[in-house]
C-alpha cells in the first residue's frame, strides 16, 4: 500500500488518473455544488464543504474534524490501486528512502525500548521501514491488504504500530484506526507519516494529490482529532509525522508497611 511523496524524493511526475482501456486522463465531467450529503469517513459528519476542485476530482472538508476527502464516486478501482501499488520501486538499500523514512523511525526508537513488538501496517510490495526497526533492535510484524494480508496479526497487542504514507490511501478510515488503537497496548505508539494539508493553495498546488490512491488527507486539526477521539497523547516530532500514544498503564499504589 505504501507510497513515497513525489516531492520528497523528486520522483518524475506521472499522469494521474488512467481511465481502464485506455490510459487516458478522465477529467471532471461537470462542477459540483458548495456542499455535499456525502459523510466523513473519519467521523461521520455529513455537509462537508467543497475545498477543492481540479479536473480529475473534488475534495470535500469536513467541518468536525477537518479532514479533506474524495468522495467514493470519484476513487478509482481496486484494480486500478492495486496496478498502481504494483508500480512502486520501493529498494530497502536506497539511502535516500531510508532518510525520508528515519523521519518516523527515528523518534520512534527513541521512545520504545529495544526488543518492543510492533506492526507495520501498509507495509507494501517492498517493506523498508520493517527491516529498519528490525535493526535497531525491534520486533517488526508486516500487514497489507494486498502484500502481506496476514489476519493472524490481529490476534496480539503491540508496543507500537507504524503505518509511513498509508492513511491517505484508506477509503474508511474511521474502521482502520479504530482497529489499529484496539490492537494497540497500553501506552503504545501509533506512528504515522502523510502529508500534512496546511493551505487551500499549497494543496491546489502539490502533486500529492494527484495521486489517485490517495483519497484522504490529514492536518495537525485532524490529528488532534484523533487524538480525543481515542484518548490519545499527540506528539509532532519531525516534517509530516505523528505520534499517538495510547493512556500507560496506571501503576498500582504502593502498600505501605506495617510497621
Amino acid at each position: 500500500m505504501r507510497s513515497i511523496s513525489n516531492s520528497d524524493l523528486s520522483t518524475p511526475h506521472q499522469t494521474p488518473f488512467p481511465d481502464e482501456g485506455t490510459g487516458q486522463a478522465r477529467p471532471l465531467r461537470r462542477p459540483l455544488p458548495g456542499s455535499s450529503t456525502e459523510s466523513c469517513p473519519l467521523c461521520a459528519t455529513a455537509g462537508a464543504g467543497l475545498y477543492h476542485q481540479d479536473r480529475w476530482r473534488s475534495y470535500w472538508q469536513c467541518h468536525n474534524c477537518a479532514l479533506v476527502f474524495v468522495p467514493p464516486t470519484m476513487r478509482i478501482s481496486l484494480q486500478l490501486e492495486k496496478a498502481r501499488y504494483d508500480q512502486h520501486r520501493n529498494d530497502p538499500s536506497d539511502l535516500r528512502y531510508r532518510r525520508f523514512l528515519s523521519r518516523l523511525a527515528d523518534p520512534l526508537t527513541q521512545r520504545i525500548p529495544a526488543g518492543a513488538v510492533g506492526l507495520d501496517f501498509g507495509s507494501g510490495p517492498g517493506p523498508t521501514l520493517g527491516p529498519m526497526l528490525t535493526e535497531a533492535g525491534l520486533i517488526v510484524h508486516l500487514y497489507d491488504p494486498f502484500y502481506a494480508p496476514d489476519s493472524e496479526v490481529w490476534h496480539r497487542r503491540y508496543d507500537f504500530i507504524t503505518a509511513s504514507e498509508v492513511i491517505e490511501h484508506l477509503h474508511t478510515p474511521q474502521q482502520e484506526l479504530a482497529r489499529l488503537f484496539s490492537v494497540l497496548a497500553p501506552g503504545g505508539y501509533l506512528a504515522i507519516m502523510t502529508r500534512w494539508v496546511k493551505s487551500r493553495s499549497s494543496f491546489a498546488d502539490s502533486r500529492y494529490i494527484r495521486d489517485p490512491t490517495h483519497v484522504c488527507f490529514y492536518s495537525a486539526a485532524t490529528c488532534h482529532w484523533i487524538a480525543n477521539n481515542w484518548n490519545t497523547s499527540l506528539e509532532f516530532p519531525d516534517k509530516n509525522v505523528a505520534l499517538f500514544r495510547s493512556t500507560p498503564p496506571v501503576a498500582a499504589p504502593k502498600k505501605s508497611g506495617t510497621g
